[in-house]
């Protein structure tokens, strides 16, 4: 077993050497791992020793230099400020050292702040999507004014369409439908906060992309198989995606709702999940056995900390994944078994197009899918081969 007093420390450090290590081992780090780390430190404090500097000196602009001076010394490993924040969140949590500096507050940080206040609180829109809306505002205001303060009096309708023509020429039809609602989204806020006369929103031209145009996509009974083969349940890592796979094919979860999922939710004597989905509502899932199984084999290998989210990173810190997370793990798995263009939501088909084969109604899978309106679920009638069967008109002139 690894000691850490054996790793010499000099420097404003050497006095926290135990409580780091305890840390890191509360943290799940592996001891290969922290005694890297604590090695790390011990470079640190050496560092700051030998500038007369403590840890109330340990500064972000700090931490960059050190980096550099560890590229300098010839070293192969933990060359960028990054390597050093395990260390930087102990020292800032006890209070050693600064606290982080605070985000900029310039009027455009905080008009893009507001902005998403107004998203959450107004729209009721999750996380994940006011990231993106305010995203695409910060875009918007940098090819308008740059770094100048926005004039919203001197935006007008020629700015919005040049706008919409750059992104298009880099999006797919998804991404530009997606641009387009964002934008309107901007625009009308702007127009009710009184930035703008005249609703501009209604300038924003629309996509050339109709519903229902294109079949849903979804993986063979036989594909599924397989991708949940390749998964090993005898490692951490294994039975971690397995669950995850079974809980996006079999249930139809979207990846947010997977990484939103804590062990609260989850109800054994009933054999149900409480799915947290857009926009902020709850909904009850029975949990089917194959899918309770392998969330069971996952929890029995899962990392234990205070943490209730179900899924959590496997690298310590053992943080909550993240949707963006689920999809990178669904996409390794769907290239595991030969599909390069998959996706998580690619998973949801499969799962409405595998219980419409078994016979369930479109109401049934709009229910289990979610769908707010039965139109969505309507897509999925164009992969019911058998119903559609009863349509077919016999060719003239040929066999009935």
């Amino acid at each position: 077993m690894f000691d850490p007093a054996s790793v010499r420390f000099r420097g404003p450090l050497a006095p926290h050497v135990e409580g780091f290590w305890s840390e890191l081992m509360g943290q799940g780090y592996a001891p290969f791992s922290g005694r890297n780390l604590l090695l790390l430190a011990a470079h640190v404090s050496r560092w700051l020793d030998e500038r007369a500097l403590g840890l109330r000196d340990l500064t972000a602009e700090r931490v960059a230099r050190f980096a550099a001076h560890r590229r300098r010394q010839g070293y192969t490993q933990f060359l960028t400020p990054r390597a050093v924040e395990p260390l930087l969140r102990y020292v800032r949590r006890i209070g050693a050292a600064p606290p982080p500096p605070l985000p900029s507050d310039t009027p455009l940080d905080r008009f893009v702040r507001d902005y998403a206040d107004y998203l959450a609180g107004e729209r009721g829109l999750v996380t994940t999507t006011i990231r993106g809306y305010a995203h695409l505002a910060q875009r918007f205001i940098d090819a308008k004014f740059g770094a100048k303060l926005p004039d919203w009096r001197a935006l007008v309708a020629g700015d919005v369409i040049r706008f919409i023509t750059r992104e298009f020429r880099r999006s797919n039809l998804g991404g530009c439908k997606l641009t387009i609602t964002q934008l309107r989204s901007l625009l009308r806020y702007l127009h009710v906060q009184g930035h703008l006369r005249h609703d501009l929103a209604a300038c924003v031209p629309a996509v050339a992309g109709w519903r229902l145009a294109s079949l849903p996509k979804g993986l063979e009974p036989e594909q599924v198989e397989r991708m949940l083969a390749s998964c090993d349940p005898c490692t951490l890592v294994g039975s971690r995606d397995r669950a995850v796979l079974c809980l996006l094919v079999r249930l139809g979860l979207r990846a947010g709702e997977v990484a939103a999922l804590r062990l609260d939710d989850v109800d054994w004597r009933a054999g149900e999940i409480v799915v947290r989905g857009k926009p902020r509502r709850e909904s009850r899932l029975p949990l089917p056995p194959d899918v309770g199984r392998a969330v069971v084999a996952y929890l029995r290998r899962r990392p234990r900390g205070a943490s209730r989210v179900v899924f959590l990173c496997v690298p310590a810190p053992h943080r909550p994944v993240t949707s963006q997370a689920i999809s990178a793990l669904t996409m390794r798995a769907l290239r595991a078994i030969g599909v390069r263009a998959g996706y998580a939501h690619l998973l949801r088909h499969t799962a409405a197009t595998q219980m419409l084969r078994h016979g369930a109604s479109l109401g049934e899978i709009g229910h289990v899918l979610r769908h707010r309106h039965v139109d969505t679920t309507a897509i999925y009638a164009k992969v019911d081969d058998v119903a559609l069967r009863t349509l077919v008109q016999p060719w003239p002139g040929g066999a009935a």
